[in-house]
């Protein structure tokens, strides 16, 4: 993995190669799935926008309770039955044709991603040899890849327009998750390494952590402001071409690509994580700077000066990313990874219920103050990191190690 495209060892194949087909499937869905419900299943987009609310509060409490079975009875069974789940309740969008059908099925989806997310932690420490933290971030590029080609096939159906394309293309996204599932019978399972010993839920109890959870959500806001904050700030506020929408995507996609694991191996520590934190935090206000400038300026200016934020603004991506990868895995204890993992996700649940509307609000309808304040809370939350890790680090130090008997592998 350090020299070469593929990981080091069978097991770390395994999962990149389901991981890859899973993010060829997310890719479609993240494509076209709004446009399906609205397109072809004819659902208000009102009603869309509600039901997907819905389904994202439902997935802040699945990764949680999934994550804890992973690690009582076996990561590599359930992770794979919550990537069975997922590619059932895609199957059953095609029936999602009024709206609580689809609030069931995309709850059920929703769930099962978040659900799988915290699952798959274990299996990453497990096999992720002396730097795990490294092989998430290798897993975050082969994802990149994997999202692109779904994003390409997505066009398509978008392109025909047709209800057999739309249909095509669910019926598509759910075969890839059923074979992302199938990829794992290969990958050997994982014992559990205790059964208990002290309170059950510890990270709903382990305040310092909660705290890192809390600061990484307002920071993962960041993922939305490529998302949804530029493209409308570009269209409403900027001179720039519409076509530079994708540009600015497809920049970020390649730079991620290369660059998500040199940037994580040097993160290699707590301290190196909360570093991390604060540069990114940085690079997020200059980006927001950047892009705040493009206003009232001819359209070759707000291309170039959009193009340089988006650079400047993937340079922090990489950094929080690799950041909240050291963090949250060398502050979860071993035998709570999935439980552990699944409360760190809370943080980037949040961060997608109340991110767009915050980034509209002041972005959009306020205008460039909004991207100073937007920016000012990036650079202070990164501040605000290394102060919190080493508060967690403290409470980690001073907690005896919990004692038990491995029950099952899977």
């Amino acid at each position: 993995m350090r020299s070469h495209v593929l990981p080091d060892t069978g097991p770390q194949r395994v999962i990149a190669a389901s991981n890859l087909v899973h993010a060829l499937g997310s890719g479609l869905y993240l494509t076209a799935g709004v446009l399906y419900f609205t397109q072809a299943a004819r659902l208000p987009a009102a009603e869309v926008g509600l039901g997907l609310g819905i389904a994202g509060a439902f997935s802040l409490a699945a990764g949680i309770a999934v994550g804890h079975l992973a690690d009582r009875i076996g990561a590599r069974g359930v992770y794979a039955a919550t990537l069975a789940v997922q590619a059932l309740a895609t199957a059953a969008f095609v029936l999602a044709d009024r709206f609580w059908p689809f609030v069931l099925a995309v709850c059920a989806a929703t769930g099962a991603k978040a659900a799988g997310a915290a699952a798959r932690s274990p299996l990453i420490r497990h096999y992720g040899g002396d730097r795990p933290q490294e092989f998430r971030a290798y897993l975050r590029a082969v994802t990149n890849i994997g999202v692109s080609l779904g994003a390409v096939l997505a066009g398509w159906a978008v392109q025909v327009g047709t209800h057999s394309a739309y249909d095509l293309l669910v019926v598509g996204n759910a075969a890839a998750f059923a074979a992302a599932a199938a990829v794992l019978v290969v990958l050997p399972p994982v014992r559990p390494e205790l059964v208990g010993g002290g309170p059950r839920w510890t990270a709903l109890r382990d305040r310092p952590y909660l705290a890192l959870t809390a600061l990484d959500g307002v920071m993962a806001i960041q993922f939305r402001v490529l998302t949804i904050a530029i493209p409308l700030w570009l269209v409403a506020a900027t001179a720039a071409p519409h076509w530079l929408i994708s540009g600015t995507m497809l920049l970020n996609t390649a730079i991620v690509i290369a660059c998500q694991v040199r940037a994580s191996r040097h993160v290699d520590s707590p301290a190196a994580g909360a570093l991390a934190y604060r540069r990114s935090g940085v690079a997020f206000l200059l980006a927001c700077v950047l892009i705040s400038l493009t206003a009232g300026i001819p359209a070759w200016g707000a291309a170039v000066l959009l193009l340089a934020a988006v650079v400047v603004h993937t340079v922090g991506e990489l950094w929080h990313s690799a950041a909240g990868f050291e963090i949250s895995f060398a502050l979860a204890p071993a035998h709570a990874t999935g439980q552990y993992l699944g409360v760190f996700g809370l943080g980037s649940g949040l961060a997608e219920a109340v991110g767009p509307a915050l980034l509209i609000s002041l972005c959009i309808t306020w205008g460039r103050p909004g991207w100073y304040v937007v920016g000012a809370l990036f650079a202070l939350t990164g501040l605000a990191t290394p102060p919190a890790v080493r508060w967690a680090q403290r409470h980690r130090h001073a907690q005896p190690r919990s004692r038990g008997v491995p029950v099952a592998a899977g």
